[in-house]
């Protein structure tokens, strides 16, 4: 049995389609009658009819001119739409007047199904060298780069998107690969790889007027890690975190011996018990020896006789920072910049309780024990301190 054939769509001249309008018009007959007469549908009759009273002005509507310089238009809109895309991806990928750089770029456009003509007509290359190029076998420097950067990448997804240049170089060096910062930074760039960085902080405690008479600043910016004793001196700040249920406040308090935090705590408020909650944690995990230096702004929180009295108790030596000073703490609102870079204004919070738990994780699994510091050598703070806690006899020869 022969199979049935789908309908063939048929086309019609301009000059049809008008004399088709015109029967329509002077015949007497209905548009339906024409329609069957001459086996045409009546839709398309009927979008005749509308279009030829366009044309005449008895409707509004698109002539079949503006139809097609419409049409024109959007096709050259869409062709300046691509070559935008294409030059805005280009843009820090590319060296200037460096062809070698330009061929990776273009062989990538191909993959996303852009042409090849036309990525090489905007960047300046020729065509029949990009095809030569795309050719050859790559060289051993080239084969180099692609499993080095194969392995940057790697290291900037562990970081959370989070190190620059720098860190991902100390890391590599950490891991036995010998390469240049430079060469670093450049194979970040042609992968769109980037570091996070800070903003400006803003004070979040409020200065108590009778602080003065309450502590003196014991620290006076002496804050590198090396001259520093472990849980000699610490550093305590607050600061706020934005959810859509309302202000979180985070207080943490800092070893300024390794840069590690060693107590936190967070509520929705910011009274003296969110700051002295941070204290008890870090009294708990690290029990200090009398004479432990806590250092903080001049904050009502930090200056209120709770606070000093739960210092007291322990032992504590309170150090407060000179007034309208914020360098005095600059370590608390150093660790509070990296914080917000690195995970705060990277997502929004719906709630305090997912903003605790993340601050939570990224202290405790990130921060303390992973992240290369610069001030440690580019070591992790728990790494800092074991190095600073191992005896002289374990140390490796050098």
């Amino acid at each position: 049995m022969e199979a049935t054939r789908g309908r063939t769509r048929r086309a019609f001249t301009a000059e049809f389609k008008g004399q088709v309008v015109e029967l329509c018009r002077t015949s007497g007959k209905s548009a339906g009658q024409v329609c069957r007469d001459l086996e045409l549908t009546e839709t398309a009759v009927r979008r005749w009819l509308a279009q030829a009273e366009i044309e005449s002005g008895q409707r509004e509507g698109l002539t079949r001119d503006e139809r097609a310089e419409l049409a024109q238009l959007r096709k050259e809109n869409r062709i300046l739409r691509e070559e935008r895309d294409i030059l805005k991806r280009a843009n820090g990928f590319l060296r200037e007047g460096d062809p070698v750089s330009v061929y990776p770029f273009i062989a990538a456009e191909k993959g996303a199904a852009q042409t090849v003509r036309r990525a090489c007509a905007l960047l300046s290359v020729s065509r029949s060298a990009y095809y030569q190029w795309s050719q050859q076998t790559p060289s051993a420097r080239a084969r180099e780069d692609a499993q080095l950067g194969e392995r940057i990448t790697t290291i900037h997804h562990e970081s959370r998107g989070t190190y620059g240049s720098p860190r991902v170089h100390r890391q590599l060096r950490r891991e036995g690969i010998r390469c240049g910062r430079k060469r670093v930074a450049r194979l970040m760039g042609t992968r769109g790889l980037a570091g996070r960085t800070k903003r400006r902080f803003k004070t979040t405690t409020t200065a108590d007027p009778a602080a003065g008479t309450v502590a003196t600043d014991h620290l006076r910016r002496a804050f590198t890690p090396a001259s520093v004793e472990l849980d000699r001196a610490w550093v305590g700040d607050i600061t706020y975190l934005r959810t859509w249920e309302g202000w979180a406040y985070l207080a943490t308090v800092i070893d300024l011996g390794s840069r590690r935090v060693v107590g936190f705590a967070t509520a929705d408020h910011i009274k003296t018990s969110l700051v002295a909650d941070a204290l008890r944690m870090a009294l708990v995990a690290r029990s200090p020896a009398p004479g432990l230096i806590f250092h903080s702004d001049r904050g009502s929180q930090y200056t209120s006789a709770v606070f000093r009295e739960l210092l007291a108790s322990n032992g504590v030596v309170q150090s407060l920072s000179r007034p309208r000073q914020c360098w005095d703490n600059a370590v608390a609102e150093s660790f509070f910049a990296t914080l917000k870079t690195e995970l705060v204004y990277r997502q929004s919070w719906p709630t305090r309780t997912a903003a605790r738990l993340a601050v939570f994780e990224f202290i405790e699994v990130f921060y303390n024990r992973r992240r290369l510091h610069s001030t440690l050598g580019y070591c992790s703070p728990a790494e800092y301190e074991a190095q600073r806690l191992r005896p002289p006899s374990a140390a490796p020869a050098a």
